[in-house]
């Protein structure tokens, strides 16, 4: 594999689930899963097969279903846990088991009443059971982002000698700022004398809004997966958003990183997402939202009229949305307006423009955005005033 090449590992299905009213049947999670695999996600994180039966037969179903990409299932650091994993996972082609354990002093000492050497046991431990049943062993050090680094350096050569072909170094609460975040992978490749022999893998929460550039910076670093949920879906405030990654790893070519992902399914994919899961995108939301490529502004609209590059750095189609569109507003201006009736089969000139203009400001005070019924009205009623000036069709 390219050494610039970035795994996509999608856990839409397990941290994006996990979202109040986000719950998903064994149907919508097969149906979701192959949407996924369409899109050339590299890892499915399906489920945690042990929460509930419902869980471990859509993991079942999932890891039956999908053909090209990985199929994941979760577990603590628990035998039983691990052993139900594999047995939901027996019949993917491939197949991964995600376990591990808290590694912080916050997680050691309040969440487990135990001690650093007693968590680094129980993590080698694990993998060696998830070894059992497969070659392709992720290990998470959950809240990595607040865990001492030279600790932290010491749980992932355990691990990673235990038989660890991945280590997730999870940010979980969103503590980290990107430099810190990428600072912690810098040093983990330069004092872990056999990083060499696994993936370094970027999980970002979003609860101080950085997953994106934790992951980046992440990647940056020299990490090789981001795992990531569409529309940023996860616990509170979300994970890191799948189709922002791709897209700044895909704008930013001289990073010399890349993925697997198709750019024109991300719209589509995420419109299911959304009905599916019953969460509505935020209209600002970036590259799949549905002002994501819109223009309100006067100045915005006059530039993006005279060269679309000047407020846009992506091609709508490049990414499966609607083309770009002009927003009639108080703010707009007169290239707008012209352009506007221009679209609806109305050709006026500039003195028309000029007239119309005031009429159309009128209209877009008393409004929050002119319609084109609104336009249509406005152009007949001149026309009737001024015959001679237009025509219209």
């Amino acid at each position: 594999m390219a050494a610039g090449k970035v795994f996509i590992f999608d856990t839409t299905l397990r941290d994006g689930e996990q979202v109040p009213g986000c719950k998903l049947n064994t149907k919508e999670k097969l149906e979701l899963a192959l949407e996924l695999e369409d899109l050339g996600v590299d890892i499915i994180e399906a489920g945690f097969p042990i929460s509930s039966p419902g869980d471990f037969e859509s993991v079942n179903q999932v890891a039956r279903a999908i053909k090209n990409a990985t199929v994941c299932g979760l577990s603590r650091a628990v035998q039983k846990d691990i052993e139900v994993a594999a047995e939901a996972l027996k019949h993917a082609a491939r197949k991964r088991i995600h376990t591990g354990i808290g590694t912080s002093d916050y997680h050691i000492r309040s969440k487990f009443n135990s001690t650093r050497e007693d968590i680094l046991e129980r993590a080698v431990q694990c993998v060696k059971w998830a070894r059992n049943f497969t070659d392709d062993v992720e290990f998470y050090a959950e809240d990595a982002g607040r865990t001492d680094n030279e600790y932290l350096a010491r749980v992932v050569e355990a691990v990673i000698k235990a038989g660890a072909t991945t280590v997730n170094i999870p940010d979980t609460t969103g503590y980290c700022l990107p430099s810190q975040y990428g600072q912690k992978m810098a040093y983990l490749i330069n004092h872990v004398p056999n990083m060499d022999k696994a993936v370094l893998s970027c999980h970002c929460h979003n609860d101080l809004g950085l997953a994106t550039a934790n992951s980046i910076e992440g990647v940056i670093a020299g990490a090789r997966q981001i795992e990531c949920t569409i529309n940023g879906l996860g616990e509170r405030a979300g994970n890191t958003s799948l189709e922002e990654v791709v897209m700044i790893l895909k704008q930013h070519k001289h990073l010399g990183l890349h993925t697997s992902i198709k750019p024109e399914r991300l719209n589509p994919v995420s419109r299911l997402v959304s009905d599916t899961m019953r969460m509505p995108v935020q209209p600002n939301k970036a590259i799949v939202g549905s002002n994501a490529f819109s223009h309100s502004s006067g100045i915005h609209q006059d530039g993006f009229l005279k060269d679309a590059q000047t407020y846009e750095i992506i091609n709508p189609e490049e990414v499966g949305a609607d083309s770009s569109k002009i927003v009639l507003t108080a703010r707009s201006g007169r290239s707008a307006l012209a352009y506007r009736f221009q679209k609806l089969g109305f050709q006026f000139d500039r003195n028309d423009v000029d007239v119309l203009y005031n009429e159309f400001v009128k209209v877009a005070d008393s409004k929050k955005e002119v319609e084109d019924t609104d336009l249509h009205a406005m152009a007949l009623s001149y026309q009737k005033k001024a015959p001679v000036a237009s025509t219209g069709s």
